[in-house]
Order: C-alpha cells, then structure tokens, then sequence
C-alpha cells in the first residue's frame, strides 16, 4: 500500500528541553520551515491525547471521537518507559520504586508502579529504500531481521519502507521471514520522505494489539522529499504515546545539508518519545548496535503514577524523571518520554 498523504497538521507543540528545542529549530530551518520558538505551550486542544488507564497499568482504553483523525482519552494513569544507562551507556538494572522520582510540571508525584517485565512489544521498522542508502542498505536489512529474530514470540511487526514516499509493505505480522523476504526486494533509489513515513507508522499503530508500542527508524535522517513539515508532524510525535527508536546509518563526511541534519532531526524525534538514537558511522559495528537496542527493549522500566492535579486543561504536562544511584554507582543517564497532553474534558 503506498500512502497518499493529506495536510491537517499545523499546531505548535513544546519539547522537553532546551537543548531538544535548538536541534529541533534547526532540523525546520533544514526543512524550510519558519523558525519556532517551542517554548511552554498556551495552546489547549490535541490531535491525539494519551491514553485511559484506569486499571491496569498495563490496560488501555480508548474513544475514537472529536474531529477526524483525532483520538480522545482522559488519563488517570500516566505511564513512562524509562531506560537507564551508566557513563558507559550500559544499561543499569536491579532499580526498585525508591531509586526513581518523577515530577509533573514540576510537582513531585507518587509513583503507583515500577515494572521492568518483557511485555510483548508492537514494532514497526521504518526502512530507508531512497538513493542516500547505496551502499548501506544489505548491512541495514541484516541488522532488521537480526533485531526482529531476538524478539518476544509475542511480539508483532510491521514494515514500512520509504524513499519519494512510504509504502507500507508488511502489515502487523508475527512472520520475521515475511518481512525478510519483503526487505530483501528493497533497492536505494529516490528522494528521501522521512518525515512522510513516521506519519504512516504513528497512523498504523493506532492498529497495535499490544500496549507497548515502539517505531525503529533505519535511515540516515536526510529528509529532502516529504509533504508534512516538521512543525506539522511534531504534534503527532508528542502525542501518540509510542517509543521512537532510531539506527542513524551517518556519513562521517555528509554531502548536502539535509545529510548534516540528519542526526539532529532523528535525536529530536527519538528523545522526546524517551527513545534515542544510535549513531552508527562504521557499517561494520550495525549488528552490535542492534544487539544492544534489543537488550535495551528488554530491560525497560515501566513508572506509573497518577498524576496530583487531575485538571482536565488540554496542555502539555512536562514530565521529569530522575534516578538515584546506587551508592557505589557513577551518574547515571535516564531516558524518558518528555511529557503528554492532558484531556481538555
């Protein structure tokens, strides 16, 4: 299926900090969108609002309501994936409910619960087939099917490949050779419409089956050929409560400026989801790249808490999450989501 995209994006939305919000003023000016100050936002409505929980953390429930293409939900249970890494970038585990603080808008909050369970997982792959992979793309396949190969029985895929456009050529399946043999039919040629097909993933995945929802991104980040701006996609990324991970394939000497951006717009896109992006610069080194990715997936931390001012105002709610070390532990790196919107009813 080869998606024709409409325009119906268009709103401001506040990153979690600073330093996101630079990389991402200049990943638009490579776009050719204005530049935006994406400071705390005033704006009330949502496109999509996060999720109900009102049992199981690990339960959702949502309404399909509002305008079209826009999903409705109140929150009574914040849940954050969090991964936490030493100076080393190795994965700190053993953490309990003490060694965790969280923080909305600024206001310490009680954590409900702590899980760090392997729960099934539903994962799209966006793949980059456009002509900037020449030369990157059989070591980019056999680092996908490795990845999907170390996952959960439970777990579901789906493929979405892109060069001018996306295309959608494995729907959710738990077939890792279908999507074997539908990638290896994958050949670099064509503009690059990134941006295009994060959109198309985010859509898919409101299909998931599983609560855990995560988007890996192969590419080199080089978007020069989509129809949504950054600006325009920005909104759906911070409001649709999937993980965004990212294989960034770079170039140690990129040609063109949108190959310079790269790897700032995909560490934009991934950290405010409380995914990252792992920078890979030597072809040779993908699979342990993707070995580490699949740990990581494995090991997450799940916080729940519920949060203390229930007020239904529409905005976003910056969320701070902070780990405290053992006490023979160097300073730690926390990964997580930077926030949500809260219902406006």
């Amino acid at each position: 299926m080869i998606w024709e995209l409409p325009f119906s994006f268009g709103r401001q939305s506040p990153t979690r900090s600073r330093r996101v919000a630079n990389i991402l003023a200049r990943a638009i000016f490579v776009a050719g969108v204005m530049p935006i100050c994406f400071g705390q936002s005033d704006l009330t409505d949502g496109h999509v609002a996060p999720r109900i929980i009102q049992t199981s953390p690990l339960r959702e429930i949502g309404e399909r309501g509002g305008k079209a293409g826009s999903l409705r939900a109140n929150v009574n249970l914040v849940l954050v994936p969090v991964t936490v890494t030493d100076r080393r970038d190795r994965l700190v585990l053993g953490l309990k409910k003490d060694n965790f603080s969280i923080y909305d808008r600024s206001e310490p909050q009680v954590i409900r619960y702590l899980s760090n369970e392997d729960a099934p997982l539903s994962l799209g792959i966006i793949f980059d087939t456009s002509s900037s992979m020449y030369g990157k793309m059989e070591r980019s396949r056999e680092a996908v099917i490795q990845f999907l190969r170390s996952a959960n029985p439970d777990d579901e895929f789906f493929l979405i490949g892109f060069a001018d456009r996306p295309e959608l050529l494995v729907d959710f399946t738990n077939s890792v050779d279908y999507i074997q043999e539908q990638i290896a039919k994958a050949s670099p040629d064509g503009g690059t419409a990134l941006l295009d097909a994060i959109y198309v993933g985010l859509d898919t995945m409101r299909h998931a089956r599983h609560e855990r929802k995560v988007l890996l991104i192969v590419s080199d980040g080089a978007d020069n050929h989509s129809r949504y701006t950054i600006k325009e996609l920005w909104p759906v990324v911070t409001e649709a409560e999937v993980q965004i991970y990212a294989l960034g394939i770079f170039d140690d000497a990129p040609r063109t400026k949108a190959e310079h951006m790269g790897p700032d717009l995909l560490a934009a896109i991934t950290g405010i989801t409380g995914g990252r992006t792992l920078p890979i610069r030597n072809l040779k080194k993908i699979g342990d790249a993707t070995s580490e990715l699949s740990i990581e997936l494995r090991n997450q931390y799940l916080v729940a808490y519920r949060p203390s001012d229930l007020a239904h105002d529409g905005k976003w709610h910056k969320i701070t999450v902070r780990v405290t070390p053992f006490s023979n532990s160097s300073r730690l790196h926390v990964y997580a989501k930077g926030g949500y919107y809260a219902s406006a009813e």
